[in-house]
């Protein structure tokens, strides 16, 4: 199964910002996608991930298959760092938070409630929540934001595994993710052309 994207059109606030974005990720691969801020790769990420339509185009993912995590970390702030995970593996029918915390380095943090975490101690659990949803295809809106460079190496090392058992990953980010295999689409030439108001009349431009 992959994730197949063909001929998209993605808006934001109902204005076209990506056209004809094409695309296949398949198991056991990675994608970085890159751009210009405010050229679309949320946009995207989101439109992927069912949280907004499309405008055109066609997306063959079953949505079960897609976890998504965005520039929020996803965390309950009175739950501490195991009932998170206990939660999102309750939610998602999987069982076991074990392989999450050490991945992530999460062990001597397990009793303290997200609230009182670091940022960068939320997004390596917000990270962490990826690994028990069971779901193939990740998708990353740029995952290594306030992570410290041995951080960065234990999310490179958990996309890695991934990968390895036949899970795939599309992220968005700006930095270099230290993931060689990872391949790279370029966003710019999918920027939608300015679209003039209807009843513009073009001899005052």
């Amino acid at each position: 199964m992959d994730l197949t994207v063909t001929d998209l059109t993605v808006a934001r606030g109902g204005v076209p910002i990506l056209e004809g974005v094409g695309f296949a990720l398949a198991p056991g691969a990675a994608l970085v996608l890159r751009g210009p801020n405010g050229c679309g790769k949320t946009t995207l990420l989101r439109t992927l991930a069912g949280l907004q339509p499309a405008l055109s185009g066609d997306i063959s993912c079953p949505p079960e298959a897609i976890a998504y995590a965005g520039h929020a970390d996803g965390l309950k702030a009175v739950l501490t760092v195991a009932e998170n995970l206990e939660f999102w593996a309750a939610i998602h029918g999987t069982h076991g938070i074990d392989a999450a915390l050490s991945a992530m380095n999460l062990n001597d943090l397990t009793d303290r409630q997200a609230q009182n975490l670091s940022a960068g101690q939320k997004r390596r659990l917000g990270l962490a929540r990826l690994m028990v949803t069971g779901r193939p295809f990740w998708l990353l809106d740029e995952p290594t934001v306030s992570l410290d460079t041995a951080s960065v190496a234990l999310f490179g090392a958990v996309v890695r595994a991934h990968l390895a058992t036949g899970g795939a990953a599309l992220m968005a980010s700006h930095i270099d993710l230290g993931l060689s295999e990872a391949a790279v689409l370029d966003l710019a030439p999918y920027r939608a052309a300015p679209r003039l108001p209807q009843g513009f009349d073009e001899a005052f431009a």
